[in-house]
């Protein structure tokens, strides 16, 4: 089957290891499911792993990809939750399990034409989504859906501060914040990009660092010490940061008199639960959000995706279509 790995790793030049080609098709076992993939989508995780961050250089090779939606063996059309984990291990949710691996860490991920998969990870996809807006959903939608309601537990009218417009993530926190009600501001160092996160529902975007009209109660940091200082100066005292990644650089300054001082809250939020999953597709249907897709290609092509994203080039998520048997 054709499929997208990563074969060798590189901080400068990410690309050079990811190769397009023939790999054995996964074999049925018992627990796990095969996925004939319809759709996927990129993930700066994908990036990661080809620079060599977070994914050591002795699982290699992999076959890349994390969000996937397709059809299983017995003709369901499912999405692939991404967090393979045991949920007992982390008191009921799997994102604690110490041992938990998100799709393509240690087993081969969804740039291909079919996966496999424990079957407790597939979820009935509801046929109000399409293949494309199905497959943006596992990683970036469910991260924002337990950043602001599972973490920071936003409520309508709550202002909200989504840093760095432009990733999925930050898409993906716009457009729900926006209609769970909150009052939403946006930045991006791009104008074209703040322009979108007005019309996914931000009040307001603005520069990065640019001085916001009001301090808010939350902020979605996916930044890091790029945003960092004026995630806590946006800040009002009491609210809460809630950090999922740090494509900037993970070392900010702490600036710790502010947080004790203020009282602070800063909060980790890493992947989701498949009862959150569950439960943001509730929320989709309720309020007719979503996602927001820059566009799709081919995976025969999925080099040219990757580059889009390396040079910043993408507006919300980019889906790729491996070829139908």
């Amino acid at each position: 089957m054709l499929a997208a790995s990563a074969v060798s790793q590189s901080p400068v030049d990410p690309l050079a290891g990811l190769v397009v080609g023939d790999v054995p098709p996964p074999k049925p076992k018992e627990g796990w499911s095969v996925v004939r993939v319809i759709a996927s989508s990129l993930n700066m995780h994908d990036l990661w792993t080809l620079r060599g961050v977070g994914h050591p250089a002795e699982r290699l090779p992999v076959v890349l990809g994390c969000d996937a939606a397709g059809i299983d063996q017995d003709g369901n059309e499912v999405i692939v939750h991404p967090v393979l984990a045991d949920p007992d291990a982390g008191r009921g949710d799997e994102t604690l399990d110490p041992n938990r691996a998100l799709l393509s860490e240690r087993h081969d991920g969804a740039f291909a034409q079919f996966l496999s998969v424990p079957t407790r990870n597939l979820v009935p996809k509801p046929d109000w989504l399409t293949f494309d807006q199905a497959a943006c959903l596992p990683v970036a939608w469910t991260t924002a859906y337990r950043m602001l309601f599972t973490q920071a537990r936003i409520t309508a009218g709550d202002r909200v501060l989504v840093q760095g417009v432009g990733g999925g993530v930050a898409s993906a926190a716009i457009s729900l914040a926006a209609a769970a009600g909150a009052v939403v501001y946006a930045t991006s160092r791009s104008e074209a990009k703040r322009a979108e996160a007005l019309k996914w529902g931000a009040k307001a975007a603005l520069a990065v660092g640019e001085r916001l009209p009001e301090r808010v109660d939350v902020v979605i940091e996916t930044v890091g010490e790029a945003t960092w200082a004026h995630s806590l100066r946006a800040l009002r005292p009491g609210g809460t940061v809630v950090v999922a990644g740090a494509t900037s650089g993970t070392n900010p300054p702490a600036d710790l008199s502010r947080i004790f001082y203020l009282q602070q809250r800063i909060l980790g939020s890493t992947g989701c639960t498949r009862y959150e999953l569950e439960s943001m597709l509730r929320m989709m249907k309720a309020t007719g959000v979503r996602p927001v897709i820059d566009r799709a290609l081919p995976l025969g092509e999925i080099t040219k995706g990757f580059q889009l994203m390396v040079d910043g080039q993408l507006t919300g998520k980019l889906v790729i279509h491996p070829p139908q048997p």
